[in-house]
């Protein structure tokens, strides 16, 4: 099995609800997202997937969530967004052109990650 990863990054602002703390309340953060793409047999070129066009494609996405205010968002109106649902809502955004995308990993600082994977 082979493996590639690109990092990307995006500033943004939140507030968890349901949540007792200081997450509660309205703060940024300025996000560090990995995308990991997998394949067992690499391409004519010896590659599982161009790096560049990975993060071309992470950065689409991620331009979607850029100096937002995260609630605000359709998704986040009804998803409560936490690393974990943005680690699962950029993997979602990304799965339509990257078929073989194993797993995105939000950090919200340099000791604090969320991932998801199918």
């Amino acid at each position: 099995m082979y493996s590639v990863q690109v990092e990307a990054y995006f500033s943004s602002a939140h507030n968890l609800r349901g949540y007792k703390g200081k997450c509660e309340s309205l703060h940024g953060h300025n996000w560090k997202v990995e995308a990991r793409v997998t394949a067992n047999v690499l391409d004519k070129a010896g590659m599982v997937m161009d790096f560049k066009v990975l993060k071309d494609k992470l950065n689409a996405a991620l331009d979607k969530l850029d100096h937002k205010y995260l609630n605000k968002l359709p998704y986040f109106k009804k998803v409560n967004p936490t690393s974990e649902n943005i680690a699962c809502y950029i993997y979602q955004q990304l799965k339509p052109g990257i078929p073989n995308i194993k797993s995105v990993t939000v950090w919200e600082n340099s000791t604090s990650a969320a991932t998801y994977k199918e």
